[in-house]
């Protein structure tokens, strides 16, 4: 037995004592089978009375005894142990001895906070806790776990983790196998991970994971069990960290964009300055669109929510708040819709755009706020684009008045393809900070004569 045991007769005779008693006190089976009591040898004579006595207890009381006792070692040293004894009863039902368990105390009490961590980790860690077998199925979850996979613990246990994840379950499951291969990661790694829903797809989640490679202890080789994995989320946190970031980029990018305009001696290339640094990491391409006679002066509609995204499956249809003729929008600056370049003023040729009356950038202009378009599911996204006059493959627009002093100047458009995402609502007001600041030189250009 892995566990030391010796046992002792109804008169305290030793009967029995194994290999594992042997290596912790180093008497033999020989030497300590039929001795009389531990006194003398395997406990100190002070101490005999009271150890006897409490062994030989057991054989009265229902269930085990659990004590602890100083032994001594055949080299004369002394080894404390915790002992669990339990009566042995004979053909009649009569108590005919006793047997007594006992290791070391320091081993013992090893086991038991590796069994107590173990149940704390799957009981009520504020992290999720995941046991994941040599097949990569998860053999067991706390309840932590269970709830971030949006699963009961049973249902998540033996399933492929491909039904559990949508997206990031390659990356999951090769840092398993790295682990179970070569052990465990020397830090934490972040991995992005869209749970798997009946209904629909749930948002990405960031989990911060740590692994750790689980060998059997009774193996006389290291026998790999799984992987323990353990994951926090920190969605929130990274959301938090790339908005903040995002933010010190647009507003860096507005203070050179500023610093560069202010050289321009023409505010018509100043405001194509303006336009080349907002599209640095916001958008595709870049459009001014002018109206050949601006708006008389009056407040924007901010009652209105003018960035709520347009549906668009009805281009000509003339929006609700189509309470003014439609504007006639001449193209006055645009950026290189082929080999990147610096947007570049249109030649002028007074002829308007032919924007239908349901095109984001009429419906900018008419609400004088700001209309985000997207092809979502169209079957042909070119000729989304192409009906639009934009760029081929655009698949996403942002549509942004121009105003200057109370009058509504023109429009300015960005465009990004597939490989971004839609506009938001932050995008949304960074543009207007932009497309203001384009307004102002372009306002200017024509106070001067020179548009």
């Amino acid at each position: 037995m892995d566990a030391a045991l010796c046992a002792l007769d109804a008169d305290g005779t030793v009967t029995h004592w194994n290999r594992e008693a042997e290596r912790i006190l180093g008497w033999t089976a020989a030497e300590a089978v039929g001795r009389a009591g531990l006194a003398g040898w395997a406990v100190r004579a002070e101490d005999a009375d009271e150890v006897h006595a409490a062994l030989m207890a057991a054989m009265t009381s229902p269930g085990r005894q659990v004590h602890e006792f100083a032994l001594l070692t055949k080299e004369g040293g002394r080894v404390l142990v915790r002992t669990q004894s339990s009566a042995v009863t004979g053909a009649d039902g009569a108590p005919a001895g006793v047997y007594c368990a006992f290791s070391e105390v320091h081993t013992q009490i090893d086991l038991e906070r590796s069994i107590a961590l173990s149940e704390a980790l799957f009981d009520d860690a504020s992290w999720g806790v995941v046991l994941v077998d040599a097949d990569l199925r998860p053999a067991v979850v706390n309840a932590h776990a269970a709830r971030a996979l949006g699963l009961g613990r049973t249902h998540v246990l033996g399933r492929p983790l491909g039904d559990l994840l949508v997206q990031g379950v390659e990356e999951l499951e090769a840092a398993l196998q790295h682990v179970l291969a070569e052990g465990a990661p020397p830090a934490a790694t972040e991995l992005w991970v869209t749970l798997r829903s009946e209904e629909a797809e749930e948002p990405r989640r960031c989990w911060r994971s740590g692994f750790l490679r689980l060998a059997s202890p009774l193996a006389e080789e290291p026998v790999p069990l799984g992987v323990g994995w353990l994951f926090q989320d920190i969605t929130d946190l990274k959301r938090a960290e790339q908005d903040s970031s995002l933010l010190r980029f647009r507003a860096n990018q507005l203070h050179r964009a500023g610093r560069a305009a202010a050289e321009c001696e023409d505010p018509g290339e100043a405001a194509a300055v303006h336009l080349d640094f907002a599209l640095a990491g916001f958008a595709d391409h870049g459009l001014v669109d002018l109206a050949a006679t601006p708006s008389p002066a009056g407040p924007p509609l901010s009652d209105m929510d003018t960035t709520t995204p347009i549906e668009d499956a009805d281009l000509a249809a003339a929006p609700d708040d189509a309470t003014e003729p439609a504007p006639r929008l001449i193209r006055a600056l645009a950026s290189p819709s082929g080999a990147p370049g610096p947007a570049q003023p249109v030649a002028g040729t007074g002829i308007p755009l032919t924007y239908v009356a349901g095109h984001p950038a009429v419906q900018a202009y008419r609400r004088r706020g700001s209309v985000r378009a997207s092809a979502g599911l169209a079957v042909t996204p070119e000729g989304w684009a192409a009906a639009r006059k934009w760029p081929e493959g655009t698949v996403h627009g942002l549509c942004v008045v121009l105003r200057s002093r109370g009058r509504t100047l023109g429009v300015a458009t960005f465009l990004r393809g597939a490989s971004r995402r839609p506009f938001d609502r932050a995008d949304a007001a960074y543009a207007e900070e932009v497309a203001s600041r384009i307004a102002a030189s372009l306002d200017l250009a024509e106070a001067l004569g020179k548009r």
